[in-house]
């Protein structure tokens, strides 16, 4: 954090003082502590599947979005996931628990200097509209080009993609292949309730 004082131009540039960690709130340096252990269990996590089994990195892909919402049961989704497998796709699953609607999947468990590019994303959007579909998830363990990210803007079809750190974000807050290990619950004085009643 950097405070800045009032001076005028023509006494020079405005110096800045940095807050020595002894100066800064505890609960700055908590929330500090929090994102740092975060930052390193996305890289742990990430890491780890990206060596998981073609097997192991769909099952994994069925628990997040089942854990998000989607695919009705899990045994449902684990049925659609892995079924299709042609033509850019790697498995359907339900939009809701009604199946609704279906969601097309496809997954690609590559190493984060593999980028994915627009002619990947343009295949999967190729399927889609082989199978009349209208929406579409492509997750990765990598990252997507500029290219890619252009591309899906201009398509009919809804496609939403996920990379390697959106993919670790999602499992880190859903609670999949992570355990808790600490909680602390910070409070603040509520001044409502020390108010005069009148």
């Amino acid at each position: 954090m950097t405070f800045r004082t009032a001076r005028s131009e023509r006494e020079g540039p405005t110096p800045t003082v940095e807050l020595t960690p002894s100066e800064r709130t505890p609960q700055e340096e908590i929330d500090d502590a929090y994102q740092q252990i975060r930052a390193r269990l996305s890289a742990e996590l990430l890491s780890t599947v990206q060596g998981c089994t073609p097997e192991k990195f769909e099952r994994l892909v069925v628990d997040l979005l089942v854990r998000m919402g989607y695919g009705g049961s899990h045994r449902d989704a684990g049925q659609a996931i892995g079924r299709s497998g042609d033509g850019g796709i790697d498995g359907i699953i339900k939009e809701d628990r009604l199946g609704l609607d279906a969601i097309y999947i496809q997954a690609k468990r590559w190493a984060d200097t593999n980028g994915v590019g627009r002619p990947e994303i343009q295949k999967f959007a190729g399927a889609l509209q082989g199978h009349r579909a209208r929406k579409g998830v492509f997750i990765t363990t990598s990252y997507f080009t500029k290219e890619a990210h252009d591309f899906v803007k201009h398509l009919d079809n809804k496609i939403v993609l996920i990379d390697g750190a959106a993919l670790a974000r999602m499992m880190i807050d859903s609670g999949l292949g992570v355990t808790s290990v600490a909680s602390y619950e910070l409070k603040r004085l509520d001044t409502d309730y020390f108010e005069d009643d009148a």
